[in-house]
Order: structure tokens, then sequence, then C-alpha cells
């Protein structure tokens, strides 16, 4: 599967030069494989991405700017749509790829996956819902004390 980002090489908005940066930026800081297919000097390219851009995702006046996503055939999204799963870390989800073992996406997809099977072992020392009754840690610290000759004697002494 290969990341295909759309972007003009000779744009004259440093807008969109800021946001092709920032994509192509950032799928190289993550390692992952794209390519960079210009829709300035290539009229296949640029016909194929406005081809291909769903219909409710086009500007109104219907010409999609880039920088446009897809992994292969299928659409990811824009430039905005891109900045939100990268502020919510969920690009992998975005471009449609599995995130790798230990990345915060994965954790997230783990952690998710944990509460919808309600199977949570993630243990917080600050959150009481994990403590047990005053109660039973009582009864278990009595348990070991032990009584001689009418006297408690703990075990720690």
């Amino acid at each position: 599967m290969v990341i295909k980002v759309f972007l003009a090489s000779s744009s004259g908005s440093t807008a969109i030069k800021k946001k092709q940066q920032d994509v192509v930026g950032f799928l190289e800081a993550l390692k992952i494989d794209y390519a960079q297919l210009d829709i300035a000097s290539n009229e296949d390219n640029r016909a194929w991405m406005r081809e291909n851009v769903p219909g409710e995702k086009k500007p109104t006046n219907g010409i999609p700017l880039p920088p446009q996503i897809f992994n292969e055939e299928m659409y990811c999204g824009d430039y905005d749509t891109f900045f939100d799963a990268k502020e919510d870390n969920t690009v992998y989800e975005f471009l449609g790829l599995t995130p790798p073992p230990g990345s915060k996406e994965a954790q997230q997809a783990e952690n998710s996956q944990k509460l919808q099977n309600g199977s949570v072992t993630e243990e917080h020392p600050d959150d009481d819902t994990t403590r047990k009754p005053a109660e039973e840690e009582e009864q278990e610290e009595a348990e070991g004390d032990k009584v001689e000759d009418n006297h408690l004697v703990s075990e720690e002494d």
C-alpha cells in the first residue's frame, strides 16, 4: 500500500506550500512510505486527483486544492482532515494503515478495544475504583497478626 500525496510543486500560495510541507514532513517523521504526485506539471495526476476526490469533499467551486491524500485508490482526505487526525493521534487510521506496535495510536486502539470488551486490566494508583474497601484491607491486616498469650503480636514485630 502506497500513500499518494497530490501536491503542486509550483503553487503561488504560501498557505498551500506550508500545508504540503506539513503533510510530507509528518509522513517522513513517521517513516510512512508515500509518493508525491505533482499536479502542476502532470495533467494526468491533476485529472486523476480531481476525479477521485468524492463530491461531498470538493469545495464549492468543485476544484479540490492540494494536498489531497489517498491510500492507493481510497480517498483519505485533504489537509484539514489530515490535521485533525494528527491532533487526535489517529493518522494511521486516517491513512487506512495499521499503527506500528508501541505507537500512541496502537496503544489508544488497544485501550479502546479493552474498554469495548470490558476487560480493562489497567490500574491507576490514584483511582479509588481499583482499591479495596477499607474493611477488607483491615481484615487482611488483622489476619496477618497473631494472638499469643492474650497479646496481639504483629508479624512485622
